[in-house]
Parts: structure tokens; C-alpha cells; sequence
């Protein structure tokens, strides 16, 4: 029989969804790291945990979908605190929109190979899971693209953790890491073109909002001429200043939960990382990513007339009610887009995502928020 354990716990969780699939576990020598993987849920890392299955579960697992045992024509928001998606999600080149519809929610449809199929399981370690995946993704160009996926997770030891982030970790805290190595391949007889359209990587992490959790987005500043503008900030209409601050090179979201927002931010301005702060829980979350200030990333916004050729290279959530009082979540999420894969038939493009979740108390974990994000933790408590 199995071991019951609190809900909100890590062991809550690999119970849960060990009845929906035969899961992938990525564990450390001691099992305090621990990470859920699900071949039949599209290669994603549904959660994690940095103290065993006693710990607190750090990614969102959405029981509600899971439980209502729908397949959604739209979306089948499943959860998962890290999962591959391809956009551009509308626009010029969109794969979620037939050619010519309007782009509204009604015509809107997220292709099914990372929606709710099966991916191909090609290894299993104790410390790392790699999947493959073939597509077919009709464009609104009217263009079929072919395209083969290549995903390996890999849970990060503290040695490796510490020279990726160039950090020395104090015996206090607690933390579980892993590498996502993501390739997409050119399948077709024809080059990716600007006249044909392409696609992107496009990584999505979902983990839970709390009343005082904040996301930090540090940023180069410079002259918006060079660099474009700091960030997007009105996808959902303009956000209020009590929830979205800009202060010396960093924005701040909160991340409640209680009100919809996104952020998104140029591969010019991005520094590749981003975090979350989260007293309720303890929890610092960091992610690191490729970005190439000098490629070219996709406009994913739902408008066929924008130029299709500039894009964001991160983008920051918060989830919060729809306008007939509906929530998908609530969550929060912190993602990251490769450049436009414009390749020749049989050619790569490859996206590193790192996700760092660092457990403790504030004055442990205060040092490693200013370090990586530059700003310490009394400050993000206290900027709203």
C-alpha cells in the first residue's frame, strides 16, 4: 500500500500522477532531488522537489484538468514546472491557427504532438531522460513544416550547479536542478524560410504563485533606440504599478495568482535569467537560458499584421480570472524562446534551458538572489 502524504508535499504528487502514467524519476545519491518525467504528458518535468517526498512539490500539477478527464480542442493544460512547446503561437507564421482564420480564442488549437501525444522514450538513467518526437505542423502560410524534436532532462549534482552559476552553495539550503538540452530538426524537402515560414523553441515553466511571490527580471539597460524597448508589458492590457516595477536594470512582477499579466522582454535586453521569490514557501527559483542578442526571434502575438521577424526572447506570467471568473491555474510561469529555426533540409537548432530551485532561509538564500538576479531578498519582499 502506498504511503499517503499531504497535499502540497512532492510524495503527494508522485502518487497523484503515478496513476496517470508510468513516470520517469530522476533522483541524487541521497534522494532529496528528485524530478517527475512523463513520456506519455510530451517529455515534460511535471515537478520537482529539493527535500524528498516529504518535500514541498515546486512545480503545478493541474489537478483540475487531470480530474475532469476532458480532452480540451483548445488546450490541455495538464501543468508542469518545465515543458517544450514550438511556436510562434499566432502572427504571420502561427502553427496554432489554420490559414486565413481570424485569430481569435474560438480558431485557436495548440498542435497535438506537444499538446497530447506520446513521446518516444530513447534512454533512461538515474540521472538523465531523453525523448524524440516527430511533427507535422500546418502554418498560417498554408506550409506543412516537418519537423523532429530532441529532448534530454538532466538532474544537475551541487558541484555542477556551482560552476554553472559560478556559486559557492551554503550547507543550508536546500536545491534541486536540472538541464533541459532541447534540438528541433528540419524534416522537410525545403529550406525555413522567411517566405515560408518557421518555427522556435519555446520552453514554459510553471510553478505556484502565493500572495507574496514576486518574479525578478534583470535587464540591460542602454538607449531604447540600440536596445528596442525594457519590456513589453501590455498583452492584457497595461499593468497596474502596484503589481509591475521598474527599478535600476530589474523588473518586478507579482505573482499572486489573483490578476492576469505577461511581460515580455528582447534578446537584446534579456541577461538569459530570470527568477522568483516566494517567503510563503521559501522558495528561489532561478532559470537560465540561451539567448543570442543577434538572431532573430518570432512575434508571437495573435496579430497576422505584425512584423512576424521581432519577438521576445522571455517572457514572465502571472495567471489570474478571465472575464466570466474562470482560472486555468492559478500559476505562474517563466519562459524562454530560441531564435527562429530558419534552417536547410536536415539542419539544427538546439535551446539550453536551465531551471535552480534553492529551499531556505532568507539570510541563506538572500546572498544567492544578489549574486544571480542583483538584488537581495529584503528588497524584493518590500517592492510593492
Amino acid at each position: 500500500m502506498k504511503k499517503t502524504y499531504e497535499k502540497g508535499t512532492f510524495g503527494y504528487d508522485l502518487n497523484y500522477l503515478s496513476e496517470k502514467d508510468s513516470l520517469i524519476m530522476l533522483k541524487s545519491d541521497d534522494e532529496k532531488a528528485q524530478v517527475i518525467v512523463s513520456a506519455k504528458y510530451q517529455a515534460k518535468v511535471f515537478t520537482s522537489t529539493a527535500n524528498g517526498l516529504d518535500g514541498r512539490s515546486l512545480g503545478f500539477v493541474n489537478y483540475k484538468v487531470f480530474d475532469s478527464g476532458v480532452i480540451d480542442e483548445h488546450m490541455n493544460g495538464y501543468g508542469g514546472e518545465n515543458r517544450l512547446w514550438l511556436g510562434p503561437e499566432g502572427g504571420k507564421y502561427s502553427i496554432f491557427f489554420e490559414p486565413g482564420v481570424e485569430q481569435i480564442y474560438d480558431n485557436w488549437h495548440t498542435p497535438k504532438g506537444f499538446d497530447i501525444e506520446t513521446w518516444q522514450v530513447e534512454h533512461v538513467s538515474q540521472k538523465e531522460a531523453m525523448f524524440t518526437k516527430d511533427m507535422e505542423l500546418k502554418n498560417y502560410q498554408g506550409n506543412l513544416l516537418k519537423v523532429n524534436v530532441e529532448r534530454k532532462i538532466s538532474l544537475l549534482p551541487e558541484s555542477v550547479i556551482s560552476q554553472l552559476l559560478s556559486l559557492s552553495l551554503p550547507g543550508e539550503v536546500s536545491v534541486v536542478a536540472y538541464t533541459t538540452d532541447n534540438k528541433i530538426t528540419n524534416k522537410n524537402d525545403f529550406e525555413w524560410t522567411p517566405k515560408t515560414g518557421t518555427v522556435c523553441i519555446w520552453m514554459l515553466d510553471m510553478f505556484h504563485p502565493s500572495d507574496s511571490a514576486i518574479t525578478i527580471v534583470p535587464y540591460r539597460e542602454g538607449d531604447e533606440k540600440e536596445l528596442g524597448k525594457v519590456a513589453t508589458t501590455d498583452y492584457f492590457g497595461e499593468i497596474p504599478p502596484d503589481r509591475l516595477r521598474d527599478e535600476g536594470g530589474i523588473l518586478y512582477l507579482k505573482t499572486d495568482g489573483k490578476y492576469r499579466s505577461k511581460i515580455g522582454m528582447n534578446a537584446k535586453r534579456t541577461k538569459g535569467i530570470a527568477g522568483n521569490y516566494d517567503p510563503i514557501s521559501k522558495r528561489l527559483t532561478i532559470v537560465t537560458f540561451d539567448v543570442d542578442p543577434s538572431k532573430i526571434y518570432l512575434n508571437q502575438e495573435w496579430n497576422p499584421k505584425k512584423d512576424p521577424l521581432f519577438g521576445d526572447a522571455l517572457n514572465a506570467y502571472n495567471d489570474g480570472p478571465l472575464e466570466d471568473g474562470s482560472i486555468m491555474g492559478p500559476f505562474l510561469e517563466l519562459e524562454s524562446c530560441s531564435p527562429a529555426a530558419f534552417l536547410k533540409p536536415g539542419g539544427s537548432l538546439s535551446h539550453q534551458h536551465h531551471v535552480f530551485h534553492f529551499v531556505g532561509d532568507e539570510p541563506v538564500l538572500s546572498p544567492i538572489c544578489e549574486k544571480l538576479l542583483g538584488v537581495g531578498i529584503d528588497k524584493v519582499k518590500h517592492i510593492f
